[in-house]
């Protein structure tokens, strides 16, 4: 009896067990068809989102390619003709060689690249104008910041024709000091100006009398510090009659230098910083002189003869003036278009290339 009650209890232990286990199973087997209903959940509704993704993505490519039909419509009348330059100058300059392969400098053009198309322009330059020299009669120093300060606001030619009747009465930085300002007005009167000129002629005087006996010193911190004295006058006196070199920043030279993509700066300084930075020191004088003479004889500011341009394949600017060749030939200036240049007195060089000297003033 008691064997039979203690096997009917462990049968009930069994089956408990059984359960429990059963039980167990059951749960872990719910565990894992948790995740797997999820993920199967998840598929089925991924399809309506990349749907919907697809029709945003379909309709902005849609929105995107009327904007830009309509673009394409509205800017096709604004195309414009740009003019090329020739790849051979077809109204040379005499005396000149041919103008070279055509180059179109890009706007996003590298430093290195800028320094050799500069530098291209200045060789080529170099061979229009060999003889290519300060245009103010000078022979001193004295002579030269004198006639360099008369020159603002007016021309060279205007300069030289006055200044040898102020040098044959003021020949020394003492006469000049010593001067009646009122003579001095009346000689200097055709320069325009002439008061403030007249105030800053014998006040350079003065100053070099005083401080620098009677010479004209050659230190650019020492001229800046004279009356009516500027950079570009220092770099002038220094360049042509100390043989320092330096860079003239007048008219000409800003406004070549900007066309020709040299430097967007508008300021004499900084300009005279950027483009010194593209040539060795040793070049400055010169390259002064290359930019000033191409910018009065051809580059003009008006209306450039770009049609006679013996470095139009180089110039980003071409076309901005007169193209045809033979209407830029007769926009040519002093001994390019035959006639006189600037100086009274002009070196031999120029004389044999062809340059006229200028007539005195007064003359017909």
């Amino acid at each position: 009896m008691k064997k039979a009650t203690s096997a009917k209890g462990a049968a009930a232990k069994r089956a408990a067990s059984a359960g429990e286990t059963g039980s167990a199973k059951k749960a872990a087997s719910a565990k894992k068809a948790a995740p797997a209903k999820k993920a199967a959940s998840a598929k089925k509704a991924a399809p309506p989102k990349k749907a919907a993704s697809a029709k945003k993505a379909a309709s902005k490519a849609s929105v995107a390619e009327k904007a830009s039909k309509g673009a394409a419509v509205r800017k096709a009348p604004a195309a414009k003709k740009v003019a090329v330059a020739p790849k051979k100058a077809t109204a040379r300059i005499k005396g000149t060689a041919p103008a070279k392969a055509v180059v179109h400098p890009p706007g996003d053009e590298s430093p290195t690249a800028l320094v050799r198309r500069a530098r291209r322009i200045n060789r080529e330059l170099a061979d229009v104008f060999p003889y290519a020299h300060p245009e103010l009669d000078f022979e001193n120093p004295f002579q030269l910041l004198v006639a360099t300060v008369l020159s603002a606001q007016t021309t060279d030619l205007r300069v030289n024709q006055t200044t040898p009747a102020l040098f044959a009465k003021y020949p020394t930085p003492e006469d000049l000091a010593a001067a009646n300002p009122e003579e001095v007005e009346e000689i200097l009167r055709p320069c325009g100006f002439f008061r403030a000129k007249t105030k800053s002629v014998i006040g350079l005087s003065k100053a070099l009398v005083e401080d620098f006996g009677g010479e004209v010193p050659g230190r650019l911190e020492d001229l800046v510090k004279l009356p009516g004295v500027g950079r570009k006058t220092a770099f002038v006196v220094l360049g042509n009659a100390f043989g320092h070199p330096g860079i003239t920043v007048d008219t000409h030279f800003q406004r070549l230098v900007r066309r020709w993509r040299w430097t967007d700066e508008t300021d004499p300084d900084k300009i005279e910083a950027a483009v010194g930075a593209l040539f060795p020191k040793s070049d400055w004088t010169d390259l002064s002189h290359h930019v000033i003479w191409h910018g009065r004889r051809i580059c003009h500011a008006r209306k450039p003869a770009c049609g006679a341009c013996p470095i139009a394949h180089l110039c980003p600017a071409y076309g901005e003036g007169e193209t045809d060749p033979e209407k830029a030939k007769k926009l040519l200036k002093y001994e390019k278009g035959g006639f006189p240049g600037q100086r009274l007195k002009p070196p031999q060089a120029y004389l044999d290339a062809g340059g006229k000297p200028a007539p005195p003033l007064g003359a017909g």
